[in-house]
């Protein structure tokens, strides 16, 4: 193993890799440009609603093995709460109907075939359209594959793949989309059990997470921007954060784990994709009604997932650059009229938070698909991390964290 391994970017990639390093019994330094670890996974105090509120709302499934591995090493995963099973409420906000998607636990997906338990108005025959995906080829999109219409598409498939590529569907890389069916819809319904942390993405996933690095000798430093590296044949020789230059020994390695952007302009010739598309989440402080449930899908209405968290409701809308102009105050009471709908509220807009990220991920089409680079580059000791690597998956949490565990592993690989 390397004496020590460099980490730059403590977002989920970074600090997965920190983790999955220290199980490979390396010494680990992780460099962060901000003041707080987390990336776009993380948890802040929000002087305008005076409460502390996730930067974006993210759902788990319990398929996502490399997130849960994740948590389990930090001792975190007991954080997660969830129905425990397959199931997930919806609204359709047009013609107020409401139903349960109740999936069973085995490979074998007999709820398909009981009205009570799958999308209304669909037929056991319509979930077959799914297995298109899994034939097409790295160039195809969504809609050149499937036919992107009609109840099973609108209800379920549509926003479930919204939500995963965040992009429209029909024009999303197939292939990725048959990744994330394949491990969810296709995997049994014991791999779809939606996870939220209850208590914020911080208290589950960062601060778990940077505790259990520096109690295993690891060290993070905030405010330390890499401005350049120092490079001499095939590797990395030093790291220049412009104050201070720290040497990268022959034994040490690098990880790389920033926005493809920024890595863009540390490595030259490094194609990464170029494309973004937009997330909104709108945090209102209320308290939910009883017997809201933790997650509802919706649809029909500018809302597409509403949480409910203590003291607040957020929603999450995907693919959301249309909404990027629209002033704020107007923005916030659109989406609280579909709030108040789903959730029974009378009230009038309480106090709320836009957060708007304009490159919140990559654009999952095919073209950009084919620009992102693996884990390993030309220079022996540097390896890269990051949702917009080739990990197989949208830029997801469970993406994120399996990058930063297979550069850990491609370091360790190396010795």
């Amino acid at each position: 193993m390397p004496r020590t391994v460099h980490i730059i970017g403590a977002g989920l990639a970074g600090l997965s890799a920190a983790v999955r390093l220290i199980g490979h019994a390396a010494r680990v330094h992780l460099y962060e440009a901000t003041t707080q670890a987390g990336g776009r996974c993380r948890s802040y105090h929000d002087l305008t609603i005076g409460m502390t509120i996730d930067n974006g709302n993210h759902l788990l499934l319990s398929g996502n093995r490399a997130a849960l591995s994740y948590l389990d090493a930090i001792g975190a995963r007991h954080l997660l709460t969830g129905p425990g099973e397959a199931s997930v409420p919806f609204i359709d906000l047009k013609s107020g109907e409401r139903w349960t998607l109740l999936a069973n636990d085995g490979f074998v997906p007999w709820w398909i075939f009981h009205p009570g338990r799958r999308v209304p108005g669909t037929s056991a025959r319509s979930y077959l359209s799914l297995l298109h995906l899994l034939r097409a080829s790295p160039h195809a999109k969504v809609g050149d594959v499937m036919t992107c219409e009609g109840p099973l598409y609108d209800r379920l498939v549509g926003p479930f793949l919204l939500a995963a590529l965040n992009v429209d569907p029909p024009e999303g890389s197939a292939t990725l989309a048959a990744a994330v069916v394949n491990e969810t819809l296709l995997a049994g319904g014991k791999n779809y059990h939606p996870m939220i942390a209850r208590e914020g993405l911080s208290t589950a996933f960062i601060e778990p997470g940077v505790a259990h690095i520096t109690r295993n000798t690891g060290t993070v430093a905030f405010e330390r921007q890499l401005r350049a590296f120092a490079f001499e044949g095939d590797r990395v020789t030093a790291l220049d954060f412009g104050s201070a230059q720290v040497r990268v020994s022959e034994d040490d390695a690098v990880v790389l784990a920033v926005p493809p952007w920024a890595a863009a302009s540390l490595i030259p010739a490094l194609e990464t994709p170029t494309e973004f598309r937009a997330i909104v989440n709108a945090h209102f402080k209320i308290d939910p009604p009883p017997g809201l449930p933790a997650i509802t899908g919706v649809i029909g209405g500018t809302v597409e997932w509403l949480f409910t968290f203590p003291g607040r409701l957020s929603v999450t809308i995907s693919g959301a650059d249309r909404l990027l102009n629209i002033p704020r105050e107007e923005l916030a009471a659109q989406i609280w009229q579909d709030v108040a709908q789903i959730a029974g509220i009378a009230d009038e807009l309480p106090p709320w938070q836009i957060v708007r990220e304009r490159r919140a991920t990559f654009a999952a089409t095919p073209q950009e698909n084919a620009k992102r680079p693996g884990t390993a580059t030309r220079f022996r000791n540097l390896a890269l991390a990051g949702d917009w690597t080739a990990t197989g998956l949208p830029a997801t949490i469970e993406g994120a964290i399996r990058s930063g565990q297979r550069a850990a592993d491609w370091i360790a690989a190396k010795t």
